[in-house]
C-alpha cells in the first residue's frame, strides 16, 4: 500500500535525492504511528532500486512490484540495508528495553566491504530514541565520519531527548498526524473485514496515527472505552464493574487488551480533568497522577494484571460524581 498523507515529506526527500542534495543522515520526527517507519523502509527500497537498476519511471517512493530489489527489502534480507530495532526474546516474546551498543557496532559489517548491488548502503534505526547511551555515542562516530554513499534514516518520536550532537548532524523531516479521511482510508484498506463501528473506534483511539490505531485492532476498543466511561461517569459502588473488568484482562490471551487499558484509562482521566474546576480539578489531577504512575510501571515491573486492573479501575470510579459513587 502506498504511503498516504505525507506527500510533502516524500516530495522533499525525493527532490533532495534527485537533485544531488541528499544529506547523509535524516531525522524523521513526529508522533508515534504516523508512518515514519513505513516512509523509511519505502525510501530505502526506492533508493536501493534506483541505485542497482534496472531503471523505472514511477512517482514518489513507488517501485515496480517485479523489481528484483522489492522482495529483498520487504523480506529485510537486502545485504546493503540494515534495520536496527529493539530485539524480541524468542521464548518470552518480551521486547528489549533499548537498542544496544553491540547492535550499533554491528553496522561495521555493512561498511566493511563495498555494496552488493550498488555502492549505496542504508541504515534505518527504528527508533533512535531507543538507543542506550553507549549506542548513541557509537552512532555519533558514524554520523561524524559517514562512509561513502551511506544513508542513515533515524526515526524519532521525541527528538528533544536525543544528543544535540546527533540532531545537529541530521536533516530533519517532520511527519504530522493524518486527517480523518486519510485515517479512515488506511484503516479500511488494512482491515477490510472491519465494520464501520470498529473503524470509527480505531480511528478515534489512534489519534490520527494509523500505526497506533492498527495496534488496537481486534481488541474491542469501543467496548473497553465504554467500560472506562461507565466507571468515570457512574462509579462502581458494588465493585462489580471493576471486578468483571479485572477478571477479563487477567488472562494471558488478554495481554494486548490489558496494555491498551493501561494506556487508555489515564488518557481518559486526563480528558475528564479538563472539565473540572477548583477542588474537583485538584482531586481529578491527583487521581490521574496515581493512575499514570501505576499504568506506566505495570508492565516493566511485571505487576499482577488482575490486581492492577482492579486498582486502576477503582481510580477511574473515584472520579465519578459523589452522588453516583454512594448509590
Amino acid at each position: 500500500m502506498p504511503l498516504l498523507g505525507h506527500d510533502h515529506a516524500v516530495a522533499t526527500f525525493m527532490d533532495a535525492a534527485h537533485g544531488g542534495r541528499l544529506h547523509h543522515a535524516w531525522l524523521l520526527t513526529g508522533p508515534g504511528g504516523v508512518g515514519k517507519g513505513s516512509f523509511a523502509r519505502l525510501a530505502a527500497r526506492r533508493l536501493l532500486a534506483e541505485a542497482s537498476g534496472p531503471a523505472f519511471d514511477l512517482p514518489g517512493l513507488d517501485v515496480p512490484a517485479t523489481h528484483p530489489i522489492t522482495a529483498l527489502v520487504e523480506a529485510e534480507s537486502h545485504p546493503d540495508l540494515m534495520i536496527l530495532e529493539r530485539t524480541v526474546d524468542e521464548k518470552s516474546g518480551a521486547q528489549a528495553r533499548s537498542i544496544t551498543i553491540d547492535q550499533v557496532r554491528g553496522l561495521q559489517r555493512l561498511f566493511a566491504t563495498t555494496g552488493s548491488y550498488s555502492s549505496r548502503r542504508i541504515v534505518i534505526i527504528d527508533a533512535v530514541d531507543d538507543l542506550e547511551r553507549g549506542g548513541a555515542n557509537a552512532l555519533l562516530k558514524n554520523l561524524e565520519e559517514p562512509p561513502a554513499d551511506s544513508l542513515f534514516l533515524l526515526i524519532s518520536h521525541a527528538p528533544g531527548r536525543l544528543l544535540p550532537t546527533i540532531r545537529s548532524r541530521c536533516r530533519t523531516l517532520r511527519f504530522k498526524r493524518l486527517g480523518d479521511d486519510v485515517m479512515t482510508q488506511i484503516l479500511q484498506a488494512e482491515l477490510p473485514e472491519a465494520d464501520a463501528r470498529e473503524i470509527a473506534a480505531l480511528a478515534g483511539a489512534g489519534e490520527r496515527a494509523p500505526g497506533r490505531a492498527l495496534a488496537f485492532a481486534g481488541l474491542d476498543i469501543a467496548g473497553l472505552d465504554a467500560a472506562i466511561d461507565r466507571l468515570i461517569t457512574e462509579g462502581d459502588p458494588s465493585n462489580s464493574e471493576r471486578s468483571a473488568l479485572a477478571r477479563s484482562l487477567a488472562l494471558k490471551t488478554s495481554q494486548p487488551r490489558y496494555e491498551a487499558f493501561l494506556e487508555r484509562a489515564p488518557a481518559r482521566m486526563a480528558l475528564e480533568a479538563r472539565n473540572r474546576l477548583g477542588a474537583a480539578l485538584e482531586q481529578a489531577l491527583a487521581l490521574w497522577e496515581q493512575a499514570r504512575g501505576l499504568a506506566n510501571g505495570a508492565v516493566p515491573l511485571s505487576l499482577d494484571p488482575q490486581a492492577t486492573t482492579f486498582t486502576l479501575a477503582g481510580l477511574l470510579a473515584a472520579m465519578a460524581p459523589a452522588s453516583t459513587r454512594s448509590r
